[in-house]
């Protein structure tokens, strides 16, 4: 199990290698015509900011200015919130954001006494996954350049991930147990979260038409998708045909589509899958897309999810609820006895 969500600033780092969450353009409307001479004058440049200024200290670790932008940026994507203009608001996010960088950094300054086997190639590891994601190596370093980190900063970032989640792993996830009882008691407590709507497993074989066919060349494929119905009725094995003749791409997998909920497909094709037997094959049943036999594999009825389905999922929730419970004390623990400084304020 990870724990990377206490170490904040991980956060602009998950969301550039995935791709998501490279800072975007302001949305302010552009000035209409003619205005532009009579706009207002520009307000004051607000006072300049060095990025290296320190912010706060931990045990005498320096956090900056930047470090410190990086995280609030992490923190409104991991929220999915537009950066606030009330100075207020602005004050509120840069503390929430100095309280995650203050846990990370007494999580990392425990953490950092463990010794972890292989810990540089790991991070080449992890630093190797996260820039193949990129089309080119122009990509990854612009992406880079845009959230205003050095590769030397980002393999940083992924060494202390790796540290703090192998941390965290070792002293709380290994020792946290979750019994059968209490993910059951969970999820009798939570039914609604694990309602399931009708579904239906099928194979299908189509015999595709052009949306501007002729009506000739519909009745062509109309007679086809009839004398594979024939020779199915005859005892021809489904798959093999749907392997044959489909037009659809899952012909190479015997016409299988694997399990579908209504709305999924069009309507012709739905009711008349939905109202197969398991086992039973269909008509010829039209559709935009052409001609279709459908042979129903099984339907699940709507309703919860069966408890020993989703036992796995429950516990490795309530063990993430529990590891993240811990680590929060842990971090209070070492506040305590933590050195916090904060040099611009008086």
């Amino acid at each position: 199990m990870r724990f990377t969500t206490v170490f904040i600033a991980l956060a602009t780092l998950t969301t550039t290698l995935t791709g998501a969450g490279i800072a975007a353009a302001a949305d302010a409307a552009p000035p209409k015509e003619g205005v532009a001479a009579t706009a207002k004058p520009a307000a004051p440049a607000a006072p300049t900011v060095k990025p290296t200024e320190v912010i706060l200290t931990v045990n005498g670790v320096a956090v900056t200015r930047s470090e410190l932008d990086r995280a609030t940026q992490a923190l409104l994507a991991q929220n999915r919130m537009q950066a606030p203009t009330d100075p207020e608001q602005k004050k509120k996010l840069e503390e929430a954001a100095q309280n995650q960088i203050t846990s990370a950094e007494l999580l990392y300054q425990s953490a950092k006494k463990e010794e972890i086997p292989d810990l540089d190639k790991k991070v080449e590891a992890k630093f190797d996954e996260g820039k193949s994601r990129f089309p080119t190596k122009e990509d990854f370093e612009k992406a880079l350049k845009e959230n205003g980190i050095t590769t030397q900063e980002l393999k940083d970032l992924l060494r202390r991930d790796i540290v703090i989640s192998s941390y965290v792993e070792k002293q709380v996830a290994t020792k946290i147990t979750v019994t059968t009882e209490q993910s059951k008691k969970f999820y009798d407590e939570n039914l609604d979260k694990f309602k399931k709507p009708e579904s239906l497993h099928a194979s299908h074989i189509l015999i595709g038409v052009d949306p501007k066919a002729t009506p000739e060349e519909k009745l062509k494929a109309k007679a086809k998708a009839d004398e594979l119905l024939k020779q199915i009725k005859g005892g021809a094995d489904f798959a093999e045909l749907a392997k044959k003749d489909s037009t659809c791409p899952s012909g190479k997998n015997g016409g299988d589509l694997g399990e579908f909920g209504r709305g999924q497909m069009v309507k012709p094709f739905e009711e008349a899958a939905f109202a197969l037997k398991q086992g039973e094959t269909s008509g010829v049943v039209e559709t935009q897309f052409g001609y279709h036999i459908i042979k129903s594999l099984g339907k699940t009825e709507g309703g919860a999810a069966p408890f020993d389905q989703v036992k796995g999922k429950i516990e490795e929730y309530l063990k993430g609820m529990e590891v993240q419970k811990q680590v929060l004390a842990k971090v209070e623990e070492l506040k305590k006895s933590a050195k916090i400084e904060y040099p611009g304020k008086k």
